[in-house]
């Protein structure tokens, strides 16, 4: 008899894994297409003008403000603002802002003050700049002065993570009376990949990371950190631009208009309460 040949089995394909919901928001919020900043400005806001510089060092492109009328009410509008293209990432130093930035930021928040304007910012940055020259020219400096000025303005502000909200660069312009996020967007302490390199030394465990950092628009409702989520169409704002404005003007029309009724004090006492109240589980 002759030699048997062995039977051969052949392998089949594994199906792709899916990533975890977590993840999933992670990867929509970084998506390359995902409307930024100056998109929704253009749609949401009317006679937009520009402001540039701090007054002290320079213009930071990282950080847009200026004034603006929102359903034909002055506002000023402070963003954070990425880049689509890689010239223009370089350009606006891919939404990490310098000192300048915050200062320009701080600026023009408490110009608006003065004159009574209410504020909205947009949060879409993976961190301050932590480079050499951001720190000789006061990052953590910049930062902190931010975090009380926002506190103590008289005028309403209104908070929107619409992509990332990275660590202390997002929250030095997320001091505000309401503050939302876009159903796709993050908003953490740190990356994931930061995060999974310190705690599991495996800067690819992002994904395991993501997850345990509670860093989705849902997960921060459920914490009461966040006031509300804004609604993206169809599997995600970088399907409709427009869509996503719309969605994004219906939502700061209403909480515009639930702030508008207070005074200046009390202005002041519903964003302290507000900050007071997080983290606080006794009665």
């Amino acid at each position: 008899m002759g030699d048997v040949e062995p039977e051969v089995k052949l392998e089949q394909p594994s199906a792709a894994v899916e990533p975890s919901p977590a993840w999933r928001r992670v990867q929509l919020a970084r998506h390359p297409k995902r409307p930024h900043s100056l998109d929704y400005i253009q749609r949401i806001f009317t006679g937009f003008q520009e402001i540039h510089g701090d007054r002290s060092f320079g213009d930071d492109p990282a950080i847009v403000s200026g004034m603006a009328r929102f359903e034909g009410r002055p506002v000023a509008v402070v963003a954070e603002q990425k880049g689509r293209d890689t010239k223009q990432r370089f350009f606006r130093n891919f939404g990490m802002p310098k000192p300048e930035g915050y200062r320009k930021a701080l600026r023009v928040m408490q110009m608006a003050a003065k004159f009574g304007r209410p504020i909205i910012t947009f949060l879409d940055t993976p961190g301050a700049y932590p480079g050499i020259d951001a720190e000789e020219r006061g990052q953590a400096e910049a930062v902190a002065r931010n975090l009380r000025e926002m506190a103590r303005l008289t005028v309403p502000v209104i908070v929107v993570c619409i992509g990332e909200g990275g660590s202390g660069g997002a929250l030095a312009l997320g001091v505000g009376n309401t503050v939302l996020m876009l159903e796709n967007a993050i908003y953490s302490v740190i990356s994931p990949e930061s995060c999974a390199a310190i705690i599991y030394r495996d800067s690819g465990k992002a994904e395991q990371a993501a997850a345990a950092l509670r860093l989705t628009a849902q997960d921060l409702q459920s914490l009461a950190l966040i006031d509300g989520i804004v609604p993206e169409p169809g599997d995600g704002a970088h399907e409709d631009f427009d869509a996503a404005a719309e969605l994004l003007r219906k939502a700061l029309a209403t909480r515009l208009e639930e702030l508008s009724g207070l005074a200046a004090d009390q202005i002041v006492q519903h964003r302290y309460d507000k900050f007071r109240r997080m983290g606080n589980f006794f009665a």
